[in-house]
């Protein structure tokens, strides 16, 4: 117990010596360590540069450079914000009317305090609404679900002045999601966005499949949102019709493309006309449907995903100049820590963040370990919920809102809840495993430093075993040489199983 006090006593006191010397010192840092001699400035580095003088990793000097040896235990370097948001989060000054959107639509976004588009919306939204397959690739928080939404319902309600009546079940627009969670939120957002303009929308979610095909519910749908564990079953199964399909959104599409839904998302997109989508306008009898792909991360070999589905050449892409980088906005901490004192660095961060009233998100690699931390807090007095996808549906659901609703400040999650989700409620997200590939640590801080976060939005991250140190040290080093994150791919079993490949030829 005393050395665990030692342990917090210490990081407590480095991190206060720290944010006195950035006050005080009339040289910016943008990073600043336990020993000095790693500091960066920005006068070393200006702003709007990149690439590190051209050294490859290996060559730069790190903090972590030693965090493998045990005496580096209480060590730790800051990323400290250099730059205000990302222009892509910031308003543009062209009303959403001009880019081709209504003014019952408009109207309804202004009641969740929407008034004018991002910078990256007022990009993405003409170019859905020319009618091509669109790739929608930008960092976390910049809106792009709105950017997908505006201009795919604008044509829906263009098309139901005109177009004849459908079957029950059977939607215009699909959205399909990795999670169960991002399904609901998505859902919240388009019944918002469509009240009283008569645009019928459901939620499917995954769990309770057997049940649904069992006692199907028919109806009139214009807009279907869908884990895609449920939708895949529903519609092989012939409950719900793909044939008047014009619009399909693949919200987190690098996780969807990857090894765990690779082959049944196949086997469902070939029931899409992609084909004759560019064919629309040469006659009425052409019935094509238009692809929409949003991601925060996209893979090396995203083309080769996707043209199994459609033809690459026909995507248009609209991507953020800022996609892989690190949140330039928000302070990102690295504790070289013993696992054995997480525990105790956790309840003294949190007792810190409860003062602040700064609610918290925090991440685990594993559900055991995200079952710990919930029973470990809520034993300590600190109110917690838990998140991750090992739960029973019904104990699942409504989990994130409780956190979203403010019944509670702290959740405990793993990278179930790092992908799509709205919390801009949050402020600190701390790591108590650090993610050892790229993709997750973007999600994962994503979820903080977005459009309507507060300003004092804050990133923890625990560092204690090997593997996690070599993540650690990627990171640093796109934070010094001012680089995008590299080998940014989602598809971990596809990583895995390349390790794996190596591996075996290396020992024969």
């Amino acid at each position: 117990m005393l050395k665990t006090a030692k342990v917090l006593f210490s990081f407590r006191s480095n991190f206060a010596s720290s944010a006195i010397f950035t006050a005080t010192t009339a040289r910016k840092p943008i990073i600043s360590c336990r020993r000095s001699q790693h500091n960066l400035f920005v006068e070393h580095f200006p702003l709007g540069t990149e690439g590190g003088g051209g050294k490859k990793f290996g060559d730069v000097p790190l903090a972590s450079a030693g965090w493998r040896h045990r005496k580096s235990v209480g060590d730790y370097f800051i990323i400290h914000p250099v730059q205000q948001p990302y222009e892509t989060h910031t308003l543009s000054d062209v009303p959403f009317q001009q880019l081709g959107i209504r003014d019952e639509l408009v109207q309804n976004i202004r009641e969740k305090g929407v008034l004018f588009p991002t910078k990256y919306q007022a990009e993405g939204i003409p170019t859905i609404l020319n009618g091509g397959h669109t790739l929608l690739a930008a960092e976390t928080g910049c809106g792009k679900t709105y950017t997908y939404l505006l201009p795919i319902v604008e044509q829906i309600l263009r098309r139901k002045l005109n177009c004849s009546e459908r079957g029950f079940n059977t939607p215009l627009m699909l959205i399909l999601t990795p999670g169960r969670e991002l399904a609901q939120q998505i859902g919240r957002v388009v019944e918002g966005l469509t009240q009283g303009l008569d645009i019928k929308t459901r939620v499917l979610l995954g769990g309770r499949t057997r049940q649904q095909m069992m006692n199907p519910h028919f109806e009139d749908i214009d807009i279907l949102v869908s884990s895609f564990g449920a939708i895949s079953k529903l519609v092989s199964s012939g409950i719900y019709r793909t044939d008047s399909v014009r619009w399909v959104v693949l919200d987190e599409a690098d996780t969807l493309l990857d090894d765990s839904f690779n082959a049944k998302l196949l086997h469902l997109m070939k029931r899409f006309p992609f084909h004759k989508n560019h064919l629309q306008d040469m006659g009425d009898n052409v019935q094509g449907t238009q692809l929409i792909l949003a991601a925060a991360t996209m893979p090396s070999n995203m083309n080769e995903l996707l043209s199994r589905i459609v033809n690459v050449d026909t995507i248009e892409e609209v991507i953020s100049p800022h996609l892989h980088r690190l949140l330039s906005h928000v302070t990102q901490r690295f504790m070289r820590i013993k696992k054995s004192d997480r525990p105790g660095v956790l309840l003294d961060l949190l007792r810190k963040d409860a003062k602040l009233k700064r609610p918290t998100i925090i991440f685990s690699n594993k559900t055991p370990t995200c079952d710990f931390i919930s029973i470990h807090l809520n034993e300590a007095g600190i109110p917690c919920v838990n998140l991750n996808g090992d739960m029973l549906l019904k104990i699942r659901l409504g989990q994130f809102e409780k956190f979203q609703r403010g019944e509670v400040d702290v959740l405990s999650t793993t990278d179930v809840a790092s992908r799509g989700l709205d919390t801009t409620r949050a402020g600190h997200v701390i790591n108590f495993d650090f993610p050892l590939y790229a993709a997750d640590y973007i999600h994962r801080i994503g979820r903080i430093g977005r459009v309507g976060s507060r300003n004092d939005c804050l990133v923890t991250n625990m560092v204690s075993n090997q593997a996690e140190i070599g993540a650690v040290q990627r990171v640093e080093y796109a934070a010094r040489t001012n680089n995008p994150l590299a080998n940014v791919d989602a598809n971990v079993k596809a990583i895995i199983r390349r390790r794996i490949q190596r591996t075996s030829e290396e020992n024969s």
